[in-house]
């Protein structure tokens, strides 16, 4: 049997190394819900309009080492939107079902880095007690300790079953798009 033996200068170079040596850093960011939003944007024959929530709950892993998110969750409740409009957001609860299911959710543990900058995030969307899987484009900035992530992607909501409002027997369109902007601190 063979005696391998380290030099002593190789001894101090490998307790240097494995003093400093940072390990895999991830951590759990909570989205700032002061600087958070997700808006809807519907249509009518005789109008549009949007319903924004500034109740967004997110969190987020994220890795320090290669400074990427790894995975997010997102959860908005339906009763949170407000489109300055108290009988439409009442409606809205109404045809939403809010109380048989109260949140939207949104959850992804597949993110990738594009070259331009970009994420592109492939998840599932439960909306109206229904998940369907979506890929959504994000937009990453980086600004003075913070990361914020930006992006939209349309809903249509004959896929969740939901019936389309109307009004003077005019349906709104099927498709809404979900616009967000959510910030973290880094």
């Amino acid at each position: 049997m063979k005696n391998y033996l380290i030099p002593n200068g190789y001894w101090l170079a490998i307790i240097l190394l494995c003093a400093f040596a940072k390990p895999m850093g991830k951590r759990k960011l909570m989205a700032d819900k002061t600087a958070s939003t997700v808006t809807y944007a519907a249509k009518h024959p005789m109008h549009n309009w949007e319903g924004v929530s500034r109740d967004v709950n997110c969190a987020m892993i994220y890795n320090d080492d290669t400074k990427q998110p790894e995975s997010i969750a997102v959860s908005i409740k339906v009763a949170s939107f407000d489109s300055d409009n108290n009988n439409r957001d009442s409606h809205a609860i109404e045809v939403l079902d809010g109380l048989t299911y109260p949140n939207v959710t949104f959850s992804c543990s597949d993110i990738k880095a594009n070259e331009s900058g970009t994420l592109t995030a492939k998840g599932n969307l439960t909306f109206h007690g229904i998940t369907k899987s979506v890929t959504v484009q994000v937009t990453r900035k980086e600004s003075a300790g913070k990361m914020m992530m930006s992006g939209e992607f349309p809903v249509m909501l004959s896929d969740y079953k939901i019936e389309r409002p109307s009004l003077m027997g005019m349906k709104t369109e099927d498709g809404i798009m979900l616009r967000f902007n959510v910030v973290f601190a880094l």
